[in-house]
């Protein structure tokens, strides 16, 4: 996971917009803006960025 994928998360998760957990909303949220970085992360490394919420921590 890049700093810049991490940044993306807090800001989306800073925001309230969604559980966390909800993945595809939050995959929804950060191509809506523009977070293209975390989408893809998201896309390729699901369970990467489950462990990430559950933990802080990356695998």
């Amino acid at each position: 996971m890049t700093e810049k994928v991490r940044d993306q998360i807090m800001r989306i998760r800073d925001s309230g917009a969604t559980n966390m957990l909800a993945v595809n909303a939050v995959q929804r949220i950060a191509y809506e803006r523009g977070f293209f970085d975390l989408v893809n992360y998201i896309e390729d490394n699901r369970k990467g960025y489950v462990h990430f919420i559950f933990t802080g921590e990356e695998e």
